[in-house]
């Protein structure tokens, strides 16, 4: 099983986004019982809440259902149990090592480094700007995929 853990700063807008479209992604192709898929926050300040209306709004746009979603905070044990922990942007990056130490397994990455366009993915949060943040999502979590199916899925 690939163990995805998609993280950004509160865990409410950008990293739950993309946990449930690539969940949504993987179901599609039949391919889901392959992945477990979570998201946590570098954070402590909204432990416990659900996803951001903005981007609740913006999946159910899309048919993605984010069900009863409650923000986390990243741990020290995450590093050890999930195969791939992606940020969203270098703050999150420099802010998960932090918390986990030295990523000595090469398991921390930008979400949109697997994209022909690397880039940060702005925090909807502030910007209010939900589609964009979805556009850059969905771009970097098809790269993500075939990523992945090159390297791990037969």
């Amino acid at each position: 099983m690939i163990k995805v853990l998609f993280v950004c700063l509160g865990n409410i807008c950008r990293s739950p986004m993309a946990e449930y479209v690539l969940k949504d992604m993987v179901k599609k192709e039949g391919i889901e019982e392959k992945f477990y898929i979570d998201s946590a926050a570098t954070i402590a300040e909204e432990i416990g809440n659900p996803v951001h209306n903005g981007t609740r709004k913006k999946l159910n746009e899309e048919g993605i259902e984010c069900g009863n979603h409650k923000a986390r905070r990243i741990t020290k044990q995450d590093y050890e149990e999930f195969d791939y922990i992606i940020g969203m942007e270098e703050r999150n990056i420099e802010n998960i090592k932090k918390i986990v130490g030295n990523d000595t397994e090469h398991k921390i990455y930008r979400l949109l480094d697997f994209s022909n366009k690397p880039r940060n993915i702005a925090d909807p949060w502030f910007t209010g700007d939900f589609d964009t943040t979805y556009h850059d999502i969905t771009e970097g979590l098809k790269a993500f995929l075939q990523y992945i199916k090159e390297k791990e899925i037969d």
